[in-house]
Parts: structure tokens; sequence; C-alpha cells
């Protein structure tokens, strides 16, 4: 068991979170929730020994083993793949060294009677302990199928780690933690730039291997599936509820209405005693009923109504104009590089008002499907876009084109035009960039804002095709909910790019799959889409046992 006991942080002499105490016992799966700000990564930091809080502690048994995996890393860059996974093995493999060595060292030593003696064989005695209660697995075999199961082929096992960008050496630093089998996994966003079936194959190794976790995650669907326990970190203070994050939000409902419920009835209360005291402290007959009421005021605990986000994104797609009736059409289309094929005599048409999701593996061409749509590669076939077809594109590195060294003002401010730009803080202020705000330079946003200043350009101009490659990363739960509600409502075509599974349910009415080189068109929303290539990868197992 380990225990968080009376932890709290403050910066600057304020209070992120006071007194926070709650033990994690194994076999706990713990969502850890909370308004943006209010110290979710903080308080993971603290558990993973990262960060030192301000006054409590955490306590561990003295072996046990707890892995973190922060939102932003970087693995080394001198050695592959599988070496960099590898190390997750690198403090038993230390452990065999430094006994050979003593073992060594004790077959050259003469003064078997002297202290020094003995104390190597101390020394000995209790690194074997250690390491022959360790069930020494295959070492190769378990880094092999940890890299598979995050999504890496085998081709890549012997790539450089720097030939990857930051989702996959993310996943890299995800399969050395999952290898140590820890007795506590720390998750800050593990779902980004994470596709589909490596999601699927995490949500499984967590429920069906890991001791215990907790998670940070805007993936609603990622975390109802893994996660038994949930503790709101809200105003300073936690609220643990044994329950999964859909159950949470019904109780977390129930207790501000009673809170509310409480708040207006003690307001009541102080309202008649303020009323009592003004009304009579001049009176004499009333003066120990006065002083009564004065102390009771005093001692009154004043209730707390946890607070809600009442931030609110404001977001509307401008009517799209008509385009023809097939605004894709993609006949015969193949793209390679080198000897490398992404995918061969692919045919698709989207209609005009379709809501399509492009899904598959990293790797299988969604985005190259998309480059070629926007004209930015080259590609051997035919690419034809419908008549007054006019695209608004968010790539997936949209967030880091943008220049760092302007401002939120000036970013808007350099590409609107008309009447708009004399618009432009009402238009930062729907998308929650109000008062100072504006002035901060792009450099030191988070994600999320990013990503949101990122969007405000699809609104500056009307589209009738919109095509969004992995919106979703960074942006909190509720600000995903209202960008889908304004996509739904968008009445021109949307292509999506995205592993969200609950981002796209309900969104995308057509899925198109990426992978083993082809483009699979099927007619089914998200939801049947999963269901069906379940079955299809149960069937391929037993065709591959009946062999």
């Amino acid at each position: 068991m380990i225990s968080v006991d009376g932890v709290s942080v403050e910066f600057n002499g304020a209070a992120l979170f006071s007194n926070v105490t709650f033990n994690i016992n194994e076999n706990d799966r713990i969502a850890l929730m909370g308004k943006n700000g209010a110290g979710k990564s903080t308080l993971l930091k603290v558990i993973a020994g990262v960060n030192k809080p301000t006054r409590g502690k955490i306590s561990a048994p003295k072996d046990a083993v707890i892995a973190y995996l922060p939102q932003h890393l970087l693995t080394e860059d001198n050695c592959s793949v599988f070496e960099e996974a590898s190390k997750a093995f690198a403090k038993i493999l230390g452990m065999k060294t430094q006994m050979e060595a003593l073992n060594r060292e004790l077959e050259t030593r003469t003064d078997y009677e002297s202290e020094a003696y003995y104390k190597i064989i101390e020394q000995v005695t209790e690194l074997s302990e250690k390491y022959y209660s360790i069930e020494e697995p295959n070492f190769d075999a378990e880094v092999e199928k940890t890299l598979l199961g995050l999504g890496f082929l085998r081709s890549d096992f012997g790539r450089p780690t720097k030939e990857f960008s930051g989702g996959w050496r993310m996943r890299i630093e995800l399969a050395k933690i999952l290898l140590q089998k820890p007795d506590l996994i720390l998750l800050d966003e593990p779902t980004n730039h994470m596709d589909i079936e490596s999601i699927q194959w995490l949500e499984d190794f967590l429920v069906n291997n890991a001791k215990a976790v907790i998670v940070i995650s805007h993936d609603k669907t990622f975390v109802d599936n893994i996660t038994n326990r949930t503790i709101e970190v809200t105003m300073g203070r936690i609220y643990d509820y044994k329950v999964n994050y859909s159950h949470y939000l019904q109780l977390r409902r129930e207790r501000r209405e009673q809170q509310q419920k409480q708040y207006d009835d003690q307001q009541k209360q102080i309202a008649e005693i303020t009323e009592f005291i003004e009304r009579f402290k001049g009176t004499y007959s009333k003066t120990l009923q006065v002083q009564s009421r004065v102390k009771m005021l005093e001692k009154m605990e004043i209730v707390e109504v946890d607070e809600v986000d009442t931030s609110h994104l404001n977001l509307k797609f401008p009517p799209a104009p008509r385009s023809g009736t097939y605004p894709v059409i993609v006949e015969e289309l193949s793209k390679s590089y080198g000897d490398h094929v992404v995918f061969k005599g692919a045919s698709l048409t989207i209609e005009r008002g379709e809501k399509v999701a492009f899904v598959g593996k990293n790797g299988e061409g969604k985005s190259t499907l998309v480059k070629a749509i926007m004209g930015e590669i080259d590609y051997q076939g035919k690419l034809q876009l419908g008549h007054n077809c006019m695209i608004g594109y968010f790539a997936q590195n949209q967030a880091s084109l943008m220049d760092e060294d302007l401002t939120v003002f000036q970013t808007i401010d350099n590409i609107a035009v008309g009447e708009m730009r004399t618009r432009i803080k009402d238009l930062l202020g729907a998308f929650m960039f109000g008062g100072d705000t504006i002035e901060k330079k792009v450099k030191v946003l988070s994600g999320g804002e990013k990503t949101r200043l990122a969007m405000i350009k699809l609104l500056l101009q009307p589209v009738n095709l919109l095509i969004l490659d992995e919106p979703t990363n960074h942006l909190d739960i509720k600000t995903k909910d209202i960008l889908k509600e304004a996509l739904r409502a968008f009445d021109g075509t949307l292509i999506l790019v995205s592993h969200d599974r609950d981002f796209l349910d309900g969104l995308a009415t057509k899925v198109f799959e990426f992978g083993n080189k082809r483009i699979k068109e099927h007619f089914e929303d998200i939801g049947g889409f999963l269901r069906n290539k379940k079955l299809e990868n149960l069937r391929e197992i037993e065709r591959t046992v009946a062999k």
C-alpha cells in the first residue's frame, strides 16, 4: 500500500491544494479528475517523487516501484528502439552484474575472518535473495511483445529513436514502464498520439496486468474502461469516489446539488440571525439573545459549494457555401516513399454533407491521404476535388506551426480581414481567451490553448470541406464535447482523422479503415466498426490456431 499523507503544495504563498490524504491499494485503477489548473499533474509529480510537497509525505514500502509517464518527454537519441525499451531491465541486469563482481572478489580475497569479507558475503546474500525472488523473464520476448502491442513493427526495432516523432517516443517510454511491472503506474495523458488499436491494447494491459494505476486523461472511454475509482481535485481539496468516471459524474452532480441546498439553507439562516441582531442590538432586554446570536455567527462553519468550471467555449462554424455533389473522388490512388508502399490502388468517394472518419494504426496512410487531398504531396492515380470545394484544414501539428513569439491577439490580427478585424476580442473571448490572456505569447500557452487558438483560424473564412487531423489532442473533455456539437451542426462535408472513439461516436457516419496498404470502406458508425473489427480479429486468431 502507498499512502499520500497530509500533502500540501503552495506556489508563491498560495495553496494549490492542502492536506490531501488517501491510500493507493493494489488493483486500484484511479482516474484523477478536475478542471484545468486544479493541480492534477502537480499531485501526480509529487506521488512520483519528481516534485516535493510543501508539507506532508508520500509513504511506500522499501522496494516499491513507482513508474511515471509525464505528458512531455524525450528519450535518448543514442540507441535503437529495442535497446531503449530494454533499459526497463537495467536494474535487474545491474543486480546480476554486481553479484558476479562480488563473487569474483570473494574468490580472490584471503582475509576470510575480516569484517570487510563478511560485509561482502552479506551484500551477496541480500542481492541473491532479491534477484532470485524475481521471476526472470525472457527479456527479449517481453520487449518484443510490448513494443508490438504499442504499435511498433519488427522493422522498427533496430531504428534509432531519433527517427521517431514525440508521440512514438512516448510509446517507447511507456513500453519501459510496462516492462518494469511496477507497483504503481502514473500516467499523464497517455493516449495522446496513440491510435485506437494501441489504446485498446493499453486498456487490456492495465486492466489485466497492472497492479495499481493513477491516470489523468481527457479520453472518457479510456478512463471508463480502465478505472474503478475516481479522485476529484477541486478548490484545494479532494473527493474520493469508489466508482468509475461516468458514475462519478452522477455522484458529483448529486453532491453539488446537496451542497447548494445546504448553502441556501445556511444563507437563509444567516440572514434571519443578522436581521435579529440588527433589529435588537440596542434593546437592553434582548442583549443576551443578541450576544448569543453574534457568537453563533462567529462559530458557524460556512458551507462552500464546489466550483463549477464556468469557462465556456462558444463555437459555431459559419454556414458552408454549396459545393459539388462529390467534394472528394479518389481512383486507383497509390503513394510510396522509396521502397515503402503506404497504400496502393485506393478508391473512395465522399459525398457532400457526409461526415467520415479515417482510422487505423499510425503510419498506415491517414495523414498521407489528407496531404494528397491538400495538394501537399505527389502521388500516382487520380484525385479530384468537387466544384467550388473550399477546404478548411487543421493539421496534426497545427499548434506547432504558429509563430511562438507572437501574442494570442497578434496571431489572429495577422490573418483577420474585413469587419472581423473589429471583432477579434469577441472571437478570442468566445474561445476562452479573455482579459490579459490575449497578450500572452504563444510559447507560454498550454497544449489545449494552442489547439483552441489554431481552431480560430478555421472560423475566419467560410469553408465547405473541413479536414481535421487529430483535433482533440490536448483538449479537455468539456471543450471536446463543445467541438463535437459544433461539428455535428456543421452543414458542410467533414473528414476526421482521430483515435478518440468517444469523439467519433455519434459524429462520423462512415469509416474508412487504413491498413495493409489499402483503404477499406465501412458503411457504419465507429461503434459498429469496432464491434465488427473485434469479430474479424477473433476469426483471424481462430484461423491462425487452426493452421
